[in-house]
């Protein structure tokens, strides 16, 4: 299970005692790591070995043993399960798999010799242009908050370190070095801290720190961030470490901001900070409280068991079969008028269009870059599941052949979107400083697809009327130049290695998707939040996502948490019930289609009444529900009183209003897919 606070506080004794027998040097010793920038960056791979810091052997502290994420352990090896992207497995809304994935990681970091794992990515899309947003869960907090918190207590379930990054206000890649963030007090506390509180209470032991400032002074050095908020109101017992690199870039300012440990080597902790202490600009006690911090940590993690297991984890077939399982219940359909999916077995010739269709594209090639031992690409997993059938392919350059093919074809299948060098982590434009071997970065060119994309699709389409087009991409992309020729839309993310198999499953009608949109999906880029993606200062707004949309009267061309289904469900008898613990909402979901099904209920709350400026509703619970044909179950949130306050700046403190409250609960957050009642507190 996973280790708790209190668990992890009753080795607090013995860690003193360890304390108190180390040198100035030892204890410095435990915050930094071992692995140079330039040894890093010179390595056939990324996290080729776990990365290790500090540790002291001959007092029985282990070293941190530093395995990425998020999509599965990144090593060297080639054997890691990758499962699909972050942005991917938020859209299936499904806690409990979430859970489970992180087990799983957990399991796969303590076969490839690890005890830390840092794939608990949560920071918010505050654009969907952010070249990482695939390396989180959507738009919206507390959605993110609830699926983090998942993923972080299923590592920590097999005695994993789970690390929480990046800490904070990390949401944008080609300028993430320099730029100064700015916001409000409340957009800081309602908006873009509290997903990383939920998984602090629920026992993470370690928090990564961001390279951007955040009003003007840099997150890895702090006070405010780390020692203020993190440790002193959250009552945080773990310990933060630096981004790797340039997560540091002052000795003093670091340590005194609440800076525990450097990684992945040592620069500006080491010997600059024992002559730091010695000259009396760190105190002691600060080296103190990290070192006791790391110490209580490792010797609890230890205690409980975190011993390296057989290699044969990695990549074995019940996490393969789990990566499997996400992919297709997080693969969302977004548009299907006269049931053109699934296929049907009248459906005897399927052209696929588009080289992404034969490409092992699994998502960012940067520090979150996963090395299974094979991908299923569409086309492969297409062939396989369609053996039956006749399956032709083209990468549609010449568009002439490709408009013959499509007159002939019962079904064409475009799949299009994105790479790792559209979007990804941003290293530097300099191929000797790039270890990840791609471009990545913010979508600095606009959100719709490629022009040449584009252009097949309008081309192509209107010469075949079962036209289904397949999106890869980690984040919103819009699609008005081409979404009113085609019947057929689905938004496949980066699937992981087991997308193609997953994707030819849903085609086939074997699986019915049930993946919900964790963004919502505009029709105007100039409705989203304004980004300069190159600059040194960006302000973010309390409004962002479908919030913003909804307060400023915008129709969305998918709304958030929208998802078709090969069946149907309807939404009957909703209730709506308070009480000082919070609200309390159920309804009856019945399926009333022909096949079996999964629904994501959700609950939603508005402020109309509220004496403070707040969004018009926002989602405060969800919960996944499997129905079989004709089957229906009585389905129950709880939204807690924690939930429904805002922030107010003035006294620094949290305000639960008393007042009526619309309440909200149904199959996304368009207005007409709720049902509305009222509540009071």
């Amino acid at each position: 299970m996973n280790l708790s606070k209190k668990e992890r506080m009753a080795y607090d004794t013995p860690a003193r005692e360890i304390l108190s027998q180390l040198s100035l040097r030892e204890k410095v010793s435990l915050m930094s790591g071992r692995v140079s920038l330039e040894d890093m960056l010179r390595s056939a791979h990324y996290n080729d070995v776990p990365y290790e810091a500090g540790g002291l052997p001959e007092h029985g502290v282990d070293p941190v043993k530093f395995c990425d994420g998020p999509r599965g352990v990144v090593c060297g090896s080639g054997q890691a399960t990758c499962f699909p992207v972050t942005m991917l497995r938020g859209a299936s809304f499904d806690t409990e798999l979430e859970r489970e994935c992180g087990r799983a990681m957990g399991r796969e970091v303590r076969a490839f010799g690890g005890n830390l794992f840092a794939g608990v990515c949560v920071n918010v899309p505050y654009h969907p242009g952010w070249g990482r947003s695939q390396e989180t869960y959507g738009e919206e907090s507390f959605h993110i908050g609830e699926m983090g918190k998942a993923l972080a207590e299923g590592v920590q379930d097999e005695n994993v370190i789970a690390c929480v990054k990046h800490f904070a206000f990390n949401q944008m890649e080609i300028s993430r070095f320099k730029v100064d963030v700015d916001c409000d007090k409340r957009t800081e506390r309602e908006v873009f801290l509290p997903h990383f509180q939920k998984i602090v209470d629920a026992g993470a032991a370690s928090v990564m720190s961001s390279y951007n400032l955040y009003q003007g002074v840099h997150a890895g050095h702090s006070k405010y961030l780390l020692s203020e908020v993190l440790k002193k109101e959250w009552d945080f017992d773990g310990f933060v470490m630096s981004d790797f690199g340039w997560g540091v870039t002052d000795t003093v300012e670091a340590a005194n901001g609440g800076q525990d440990m450097e990684m992945c080597g040592t620069i500006w902790f080491g010997e600059r900070l024992v002559k730091a202490v010695e000259d009396g600009f760190v105190p002691v006690a600060r080296i103190d409280d990290a070192a006791l911090r790391i110490i209580r940590t490792m010797l609890a993690f230890r205690a409980a068991g975190n011993g390296k297991l057989p290699e044969s984890v990695l990549a074995c077939p019940e996490h393969v079969a789990l990566a499997r399982k996400s992919a297709e219940e997080g693969i969302t359909l977004l548009k299907n008028e006269g049931n053109v999916l699934p296929l049907s077995g009248e459906i005897r010739r399927i052209l696929l269009v588009g080289a992404l269709a034969k490409k092992e594209n699994i998502g960012d090639h940067g520090s979150s870059r996963v090395y299974p031992p094979y991908v299923v690409t569409p086309y492969e997993g297409i062939k396989t599941k369609f053996a039956d059938r006749e399956i032709l392919y083209t990468d549609g350059e010449d568009l002439e052949e490709a408009k013959k093919l499509a007159k002939t074809a019962d079904a064409v299948i475009f799949v299009v979107g994105f790479d790792h060098d559209d979007e990804g982590e941003f290293i530097s434009e300099n191929e000797e400083d790039n270890y990840t071997g791609a471009k990545g970065g913010d979508r600095r060119e606009g959100l719709g697809l490629h022009a040449a994309d584009i252009e097949r699709i309008r081309s192509i389409a209107p010469e075949n009327d079962n036209s289904v087009v397949v999106l890869i991409g980690g984040n919103m992309i819009t699609m008005e130049e081409w979404k009113d020729l085609v019947p057929g839309i689905l938004m496949a993310y980066y699937p992981g290695m087991e997308g193609g198999n997953a994707l030819a499953d849903i085609l086939a009608g074997d699986v019915n998707p049930s993946g919900k949109l964790p963004y919502v999906v505009v029709r105007r880029e100039e409705d989203l939040p304004c980004v300069n993606w190159n600059t040194t200062r960006q302000h973010y707004d309390y409004y962002h996502g479908y919030t913003r949309l909804e307060k400023e009267g915008v129709e969305p061309v998918f709304p958030f948490g929208y998802g078709l289904s090969y069946t149907t469900f309807s939404y009957r008898d909703a209730e709506f019930d308070a009480d000082d613990e919070g609200i309390h909402a159920s309804v009856t979901v019945a399926n009333t289609g022909s096949r079996s099904g999964g629904e994501v209920v959700q609950l939603y709350v508005g402020f109309a009444n509220s004496r403070a400026d707040r969004p018009a509703k926002i989602l405060r619970g969800f919960q996944r529900v499997s129905l079989e044909a004709g089957e229906e179950k009585r389905v129950e949130i709880f939204c807690p009183s924690q939930e429904l306050k805002w922030y107010d700046p003035t006294d620094l403190s949290w305000h639960l209003d008393r007042m009526e409250y619309p309440v909200f609960i149904g199959s996304s957050s368009a207005d007409k897919d709720l049902i509305r009642g009222t509540i009071n507190l």
